[in-house]
């Protein structure tokens, strides 16, 4: 692997590859949606890729989180370098024994796919409830905001925790980071030895319990000394942030990427400061270089090392212009004066203050945003620099009982021409996503386009209904929310057209293309009427195919993702037409080749036969007898009305406290 190489990947993938190339030992179970990190290294190890030490790592999966970090407690004793992957409830689980390897001061670091507590309902999706439900355990926290952050911090943190000896949780956000796909710029093996060069990675096999070499560990200890051992742990948590910094040079020095425990970007003179952490923090750093442009004067402090939290390095940071500074947490404390962040900072600036390191104390707000995945926008992130009076805030909801939440305009929007966005909708299990994979990899691999993928399906996944989200562009896509403005908008299964509002991602002058069944003259009589109010009214161009057909005529059977997706290529305009096409042969040749040739020859097949049957539908009137049906029957009582119906139709969103 060349230093330079570029490669389309998640931050699953990402992570787990470095934690494999710098670990002998992994101990998984898998939990949402931290799980393919595991799965990665039980693949490589069975495929016998090496450690940077020439050794293959040995991969055990447990039967609970609880045992795995048992495995792993156990396995660090014996002087192994050892991980592991965990996620929410998984997570809280493990906090027991983190007390225990953080009290004894040993190297180790655990990788987070951030995810929300179940509390009073279950959710898979992400927050940072679980990871800050830890803070107390003793670990070490560094948090990525990007997959190329995710890859690279998983290697300071592995770094950091052999300079420093205090444990680590490094962290991204769950779905929004951990399955993002974007094109990043690889660790090699030769870089991740160079970082890995003087750092001492044999304490552990030094320091391991060996009868040869007898030592006491996890004492019981009366109130007599308890105390004053806990604290002679203090030098160690003082001096980590100083080891971070120098993993952090060290980094810089070997790969030319610097990052800094605490990241500020925006006005110099700043008057407002967003302080946040994870992936909200790149929405935040692209709308306040928007707003800047607009005569605005807000900046953004991004939080990398969360614990032991990094007091001085954040004052330095913060602008001497600094009049308000809000703080927003991805997670809810009932009953607490405020979120985990929100406390800290709060602390931190009034220690400042008193110590005569700060002026004065700017007015500090506090504000909750994106639990369990809900979306953090542009149009959100104005709102929070615009507010400067409303305390501990809501901000991506509608809150009618407690009036917590602040407004903000959906049509706000910063993203530029040049990307290009575009939407499908599929069926789970169709092929839908995988092909979207292919395709965000046929464009984005090569040097001239960067891109963005991004999958939303509900918990049951199969048979149910997936929205693709791919951004395309000439430049660094930082864009960690879904798209609301797409150039092109795909729904490769028509019955979704009658039970939910598949246009309303499509932005003006878009186009539109369809799979059904009917004939290419009855395609347009067939749209339910709401369907060809929207055409109409943002002059849409239709295309429509009948991919099951094709797919039958040419050997796929059910499977129309290569149809679909060489429809898109042919119609989207993202890639000269011809030279698509020679991609996404290319790209099946690569994909199906294990299967046989007649898989490959098939889908060879069916990507001549795409264009054939592919046909632009003409407009008319906006008279159809058919209509989108309601999520729930007009009979059904008040509250299947108004809380279930709008739920089954996408609409789920919009629904207020």
């Amino acid at each position: 692997m060349s230093e330079n190489q570029v490669k389309m990947l998640d931050a699953n993938e990402a992570a787990a590859l470095v934690a494999h190339k710098l670990n002998e030992v992994s101990i998984i179970y898998p939990i949402t949606p931290s799980s393919p990190m595991g799965e990665w290294s039980d693949a490589w190890s069975a495929a016998g890729v090496q450690n940077i030490w020439g050794k293959v790592p040995d991969v055990l999966e447990m039967q609970s989180e609880a045992g795995a970090i048992g495995a792993v407690h156990g396995s660090l004793q014996t002087g192994s370098m050892t991980t592991t992957y965990t996620a929410s409830q998984g997570l809280l689980l493990m906090i027991p024994n983190m007390y225990k390897i953080a009290g004894e001061l040993t190297p180790f670091v655990m990788h987070v796919a951030a995810r929300t507590v179940a509390g009073h309902a279950l959710s898979i999706f992400g927050d940072h409830s679980d990871v800050m439900a830890c803070r107390q355990t003793g670990f070490a926290m560094i948090a990525s905001n990007s997959v190329q952050e995710a890859q690279d911090f998983a290697a300071i943190a592995q770094m950091s925790t052999f300079l420093s000896r205090i444990p680590f949780i490094h962290f991204f956000d769950g779905f929004r980071t951990s399955h993002e796909i974007n094109k990043i710029t690889m660790l090699s093996d030769d870089d991740l030895k160079a970082l890995m060069k003087d750092i001492p990675t044999d304490f552990m096999s030094k320091n391991a319990l060996k009868p040869e070499a007898p030592k006491v560990r996890g004492t019981a200890q009366n109130p007599d000394v308890f105390f004053q051992i806990k604290e002679a742990a203090n030098k160690y948590y003082n001096a980590c942030p100083s080891f971070v910094e120098k993993a952090m040079q060290k980094f810089y020095e070997v790969t030319g990427r610097q990052y800094r425990l605490v990241e500020y970007k925006g006005a110099v003179n700043a008057e407002h400061v967003v302080v946040s952490i994870g992936s909200s923090v790149e929405t935040l750093e692209e709308t306040a270089s928007y707003l800047n442009q607009e005569n605005h004067s807000v900046g953004v402090l991004g939080i990398h090392l969360y614990r032991p939290f990094p007091k001085d390095a954040f004052v330095k940071a913060l602008p001497k212009s600094v009049k308000y500074v809000t703080v927003l947490d991805r997670t809810k404390e009932s009953g607490s004066v405020g979120e985990p962040l929100y406390l800290d900072v709060v602390s931190t600036l009034a220690e400042a203050v008193a110590k005569g390191d700060l002026a004065g104390m700017p007015k500090v707000l506090g504000g909750r945003y994106g639990l369990s995945s809900k979306e953090f926008t542009p149009a959100m992130a104005k709102a929070v620099f615009e507010n400067k009076t409303k305390q501990h805030f809501t901000i991506g909801i509608d809150d009618d009982v407690t009036n917590l939440s602040l407004p903000y305009d959906a049509d706000f929007n910063i993203e530029s021409d040049e990307v290009s966005r575009c939407v499908f909708i599929g069926l789970g299990s169709d092929g839908t996503v995988g092909a979207n994979k292919n395709s965000i990899k046929i464009i984005a691999d090569g040097e001239d386009y960067y891109g963005q993928a991004y999958f939303v399906y509900d918990s049951k996944k199969s048979g149910g209904m997936t929205t693709s989200h791919l951004r395309f562009s000439p430049r660094p896509i930082k864009a960690p929310y879904l798209i609301n403005q797409a150039s092109f908008v795909a729904c490769h299964h028509t019955p979704f057209l009658f039970k939910t509002d598949v246009l309303s991602f499509a932005s003006k002058n878009a186009v539109f293309l369809i799979n059904t069944t009917e004939p290419k003259e009855k395609v347009w009589d067939s749209l339910p009427i709401e369907v060809q109010q929207e055409i109409i009214a943002k002059n849409i161009r239709l295309y429509a195919i009948n991919a099951v057909d094709v797919a039958l005529k040419t050997g796929m059977g059910r499977r129309i993702n290569t149809i679909m997706q060489t429809c898109f290529f042919a119609i989207s305009g993202v890639l000269p037409r011809e030279e698509a096409i020679k991609k996404i042969k290319k790209a099946v040749q690569k994909t199906y080749a294990r299967k046989g040739q007649e898989i490959v020859d098939a889908n060879i097949k069916a990507i001549d036969a795409s264009l054939e049957h592919l046909h632009e539908i003409q407009i008319g009137q906006a008279n159809s007898i058919h209509k989108r049906q309601p999520g729930v029957p007009l009979t059904a009582p008040e509250l299947l009305q108004k809380v279930t119906g709008p739920i089954i139709e996408g609409k789920g969103d919009s629904l207020p406290v």
